[in-house]
């Protein structure tokens, strides 16, 4: 799970958060410790690698960027190895930039390793660029199931209950 709060212990480092992704296959003692086998520390350092944190491994999670985090937390996720990747607004809090970092980094998740990338979004734009499929939901029913292309303005009133136009103007949605 990737949240909007990347829940990340600040005063520990980079690695040490990571590594706290696989907590769930270890002892209470083990897990109290922080006793993390060689072969756990190697595939934490390979997944920093891969996102472009490796250089940061050892800085405390608390002095780097939103989006540097939000790398964290993917990581994190990533060495639980799971099925299915479920991101509650991921990029909720972060600028421009670091969003398209993000999600760029979520699509490589789907792509690269076929993992099924589920996320809460609520830019029209980000949705567009980076999703294969829309699922829009008001009230707790289902409106609309479809590709981006799909995704029509009558499909976004139905949705929102206001313009495209308006969410923009609004500054995004709730």
């Amino acid at each position: 799970m990737i949240f909007q709060q990347f829940n990340l212990i600040p005063r520990l480092d980079v690695l040490t958060n990571v590594l706290t992704g696989r907590l769930q296959r270890h002892g209470t003692m083990s897990a109290l410790l922080g006793r993390f086998s060689a072969g756990e520390r190697t595939e934490a350092l390979v997944i920093l690698e891969r996102f472009g944190l490796l250089d940061v491994a050892l800085q405390r999670a608390g002095t780097l960027s939103g989006g540097q985090q939000q790398r964290v937390a993917i990581c994190r996720a990533l060495l639980q190895e799971p099925w299915l990747v479920l991101a509650d607004e991921p990029i909720a809090s972060l600028d421009p930039h670091n969003a398209r970092v993000v999600m760029q980094a979520l699509k490589r998740i789907n792509h690269e390793d076929g993992l099924t990338v589920l996320a809460n979004l609520h830019h029209l734009d980000v949705v567009r660029a980076y999703c294969d499929r829309v699922i829009g939901m008001r009230d707790g029913r289902l409106i609309f199931d479809g590709t981006p292309v799909d995704l029509t303005a009558d499909h976004v009133f139905a949705i929102y209950g206001v313009t495209e136009e308006e969410l923009v103007t609004d500054g995004g949605t709730s």
